[in-house]
């Protein structure tokens, strides 16, 4: 009996510690999934941004995001062109009806340029998205490192 009572302490704590990580916002028909951000090196002059966007009512846009911690906001995609990852930036995300679109490393991602200080594991902070038509949304993005293999360069 002891070893249950111990078995469902250990589940409830890390079911509450993942719920703490695990955060969410809306804006119209759009649900926003997890936003975070890659920890950064002193010096680093970027940083990137990963979510997930989940649109459940007609096709949407991503036009925009803003943030104090960086001198301006670009929204990258990315895809293979032969053996070589590109990277471009785009003016808006695509975000097709009933469809969900990850923003992830090595992937499309929102681009912090001229990082004001280092984003620093277990930090936060506030990141304005626009959309064509779910409006605008304030969501908190918690800094964290990001596993060995899964960051990419700029």
């Amino acid at each position: 009996m002891k070893t249950i009572k111990t078995l469902a302490a250990v589940a409830a704590l890390a079911l509450a510690s993942g719920l703490a990580w695990a955060h969410g916002y809306k804006a119209g028909a759009i649900s926003i999934g997890h936003p975070y951000a890659a920890a950064t090196l002193p010096g680093q002059p970027t940083g990137g941004v990963y979510l997930r966007l989940d649109n459940q009512g007609a096709d949407d846009k991503l036009l925009s995001a803003s943030t104090t911690v960086s001198k301006s906001v670009q929204m990258h995609m990315s895809n293979m062109d032969g053996d070589v990852m590109r990277m471009r930036e785009v003016d808006a995300i695509e975000l097709p009806a009933k469809k969900q679109v990850e923003l992830k490393p090595g992937g499309s991602h929102i681009m912090l340029v001229g990082l004001k200080a280092p984003l620093k594991e277990d930090d936060s902070f506030a990141l304005t998205l626009k959309f064509e038509k779910a409006g605008t949304v304030v969501v908190d993005v918690k800094v964290q490192r990001v596993m060995p293999g899964a960051e990419h360069k700029h």
